[in-house]
């Protein structure tokens, strides 16, 4: 019964990744048949690339920015539309929409809007004010590229903490509220608890996305200006087929794999020690 997962999962999943693995210690450049092993040099080279540091920071803030943001915005607004209702299913339907459209196409659109000459800016420039920077400086691109990222992503968190929040009890709810327990009191010890599962799927969900980060940069930013905004994937690639270096760029490619993986671990690690702890 499995026989088909798992040979779809050794196709799409394992093999790619030994070759990535075994390309990332030649020097590959994508035309050579037979490429030269070189060992771990690709490796060290990435240790003193202060281009990989830069991209490395530049993922690592977009993941926990991004991450925290999209789920306390993402739980915040299901807060307030997990009733039952028609407002609120459209609320639904409208807010989860940008989730469904290609990043990509959600970059250009957000690039005429935030560009030199684009439209929020053309309408600051008639009320008589200055144009906003919005990605032509360093610290505006790095946050519009945030704020874009956390606006379309919000959506499939949303979805998933109003079924959360719809498998709460309301029996808990109330007798919660007949022994006083306020607003604030009733969402810490009895609502997050109930949900802690599923605010664990959706860090652990939006942080591997998030440390992947390459089509919205390349729409949006393009890695602009002058490279502040590339993050680790779009390094990746670029370093891989626009300069012909399918070995470094493999050698980059296990490296963050390798962090995805540690960094998902260590986020359910700590969501079962925390939950032991508050049983024990």
């Amino acid at each position: 019964m499995t026989t088909p997962a798992v040979v779809l999962f050794t196709v799409m999943m394992v093999v790619p990744l030994a070759l990535s693995a075994y390309l990332s210690l030649t020097d590959w450049d994508g035309y050579t048949a037979d490429p030269a092993l070189i060992g771990l040099h690709n490796y060290r080279q990435l240790l003193h690339d202060p281009e990989v540091r830069r991209a490395g920071w530049v993922t690592g803030l977009i993941a926990a920015a991004g991450t925290v943001a999209i789920n306390v915005v993402g739980f915040g607004v299901a807060l307030v539309i997990a009733a039952p209702g028609r407002v609120n299913t459209l609320l639904r339907t409208v807010f989860f929409y940008p989730y469904v459209i290609s990043a990509l196409i959600i970059g250009f659109l957000w690039s005429a809007l935030l560009s030199t000459n684009g439209a929020i800016n053309a309408v600051l420039k008639a009320l008589g004010h200055t144009g906003l920077p919005f990605l032509s400086q360093p610290g505006w691109a790095l946050t519009s590229l945030i704020f874009v990222i956390v606006w379309s992503g919000f959506g499939f968190t949303l979805v998933l903490y109003i079924a959360g929040l719809q498998t709460v009890p309301v029996s808990l709810i109330e007798a919660a509220r007949l022994d006083g327990a306020g607003r604030w009191q009733t969402l810490r010890n009895v609502t997050l608890p109930m949900i802690a599962p599923m605010v664990t799927v959706n860090i652990v969900l939006t942080l591997v996305s998030l440390l992947r980060t390459y089509d919205l940069v390349l729409s949006l930013t393009g890695g602009g200006p002058a490279g502040t905004t590339q993050t680790g994937a779009y390094l990746i690639l670029a370093e891989s087929f626009q300069n012909n270096m399918l070995g470094y760029g493999s050698a980059q490619s296990v490296v963050l794999t390798v962090i995805t993986g540690v960094a998902a671990l260590a986020v359910t690690l700590l969501r079962r020690r925390a939950d032991a702890g508050a049983t024990a």
